[in-house]
């Protein structure tokens, strides 16, 4: 157990004065038979009190340093953020109310905040259903027909860009407490875009 600042003004004490002074070792004796159920003191602990006592004039701990914490206002106002705005970055937050980005960050996991990413359905035309299952029938012929059949296609890794600034889900996210289940529907299955690939 840390010793605190009673602790070490009781070890002055027990130091003394003048040509009433004890040795290291004594204080260490008489410290532990006064408090038998503690962790006993060593003299190198004794010895950095007694130095600390004389080059500064106390024994009290120094102030740490760090940061200094984020007070009420601040966290509220990062919440309140969000609230307003739940598609805000921590980039944007941060930049607004001037601190830093880790601190935001900080702020939204303690409330417990998770950015959720929008989820992108396609708009279903009414024989898109029958088509699903003519396809899947045809990949099982094709499969029982021939058993490398799949094997033998190539699959690849894909991004895709929209000509007409549609959402990049990678770069969306919704901060909330709860999953909002957040979907934005295509209204059209044919948009103008890119497609790059790259085979592993």
């Amino acid at each position: 157990m840390p010793l605190n600042e009673r602790d070490r003004i009781e070890i002055l004490m027990m130091i003394g004065v003048g040509d009433r002074m004890r040795t290291q070792q004594e204080v260490c004796r008489l410290f532990h038979e006064m408090h038998p159920d503690r962790e006993p003191v060593s003299q190198s602990t004794v010895s950095r009190i007694e130095r600390k006592y004389r080059e500064l004039g106390h024994v009290r701990d120094a102030p740490r340093q760090g940061r200094p914490k984020i007070n009420e206002n601040v966290q509220q106002d990062v919440i309140l953020s969000a609230l307003e705005n739940p598609h805000c970055t921590v980039r944007q937050v941060s930049r607004d109310l001037n601190i830093g980005k880790s601190s935001v960050s900080n702020i939204f996991k303690k409330v417990k905040y998770h950015p959720y990413r929008v989820r992108l359905i396609h708009e279903l035309a009414e024989d898109d259903f029958d088509r699903r299952t003519e396809f899947c029938e045809y990949m099982m012929d094709h499969n029982n027909q021939n058993n490398g059949f799949i094997a033998n296609i190539l699959f690849s890794d894909e991004a895709t860009f929209f000509l007409n600034g549609h959402v990049n889900r990678q770069n969306t996210r919704y901060w909330s407490q709860e999953n909002p289940h957040w979907m934005q529907e295509y209204h059209t299955q044919h948009p103008q875009k890119v497609n790059v690939w790259a085979v592993p």
